[in-house]
């Protein structure tokens, strides 16, 4: 894959973006939040109330072999103060997440920074998870998941829209105006069908780590396919 650089005719640099997923693309392997939760239980603050709490919100709502529902709600976190609990995020992202970035993700941010494109994080996971990434990898922009507050109290509800498959394509949708954005000219970095929409969506889409049918996906529409680790 060739970039458009910075210094290419008619300067097109500045219509072009890079968006990146975050769980097993920049971060290969098991989700930030899965390891956030054992992070948390060992440390005592969550246990097996959140536990059956979420085990019952998936029954309630589950479609054949998904995790959707559990996408939607975070119960576990549920009652908790933000006050506690996003300091704790942040120290566990500094302790776990960051050191966890792929090498291979951080070069191609690099080429990408290079090129003079805007470099984008798109992803599921909370906010104050991911953000000390995006601030070490100096990236442009950062869209996480954002959580409820009522008095300063976690509802386990998402504020809407959660980057997550459509709610993705309803952000480079608003910043397709905001930026000025020529999609034909974008790139895109995911692992899932959760990506589907975005990668659908730029001139330039690419699987890294696939999962869950995305290798065969990528090989119908004639995608690469990359291995980030």
């Amino acid at each position: 894959m060739t970039l458009v650089t910075a210094g290419s005719q008619q300067d097109l640099s500045s219509s072009i973006a890079a968006f990146f997923d975050v769980d097993n693309t920049l971060l290969p392997g098991e989700a930030s939040e899965v390891r956030f939760f054992r992070w948390l239980w060992r440390r005592g603050i969550v246990g097996w109330p959140e536990v059956r709490d979420s085990l019952s919100w998936l029954l309630r709502h589950l479609p054949a072999l998904s995790l959707h529902p559990l996408r939607e709600r975070k119960l576990y976190l549920a009652g908790k103060p933000s006050q506690v609990i996003e300091p704790l995020g942040e120290e566990f992202c500094r302790e776990q997440l960051c050191p966890s970035v792929s090498p291979a993700a951080m070069r191609k941010i690099e080429e990408h920074r290079q090129a003079g494109h805007t470099i984008i994080l798109l992803t599921g996971s909370l906010d104050f998870l991911i953000e000390p990434i995006a601030d070490a990898l100096r990236v442009d922009r950062c869209f996480a998941a954002s959580l409820e507050q009522v008095n300063g109290v976690y509802t386990g509800h998402f504020v809407n829209p959660l980057p997550y498959g459509e709610g993705k394509r309803q952000l480079i949708d608003q910043l397709v105006q905001g930026l000025a954005l020529d999609l034909s000219l974008c790139y895109a970095y995911g692992d899932s069908p959760g990506d589907l929409d975005v990668l659908r969506t730029v001139g330039y889409p690419t699987v890294v780590n696939p999962i869950r049918g995305m290798a065969r996906i990528a090989r119908r529409q004639n995608w690469p396919i990359q291995r980030w680790r």
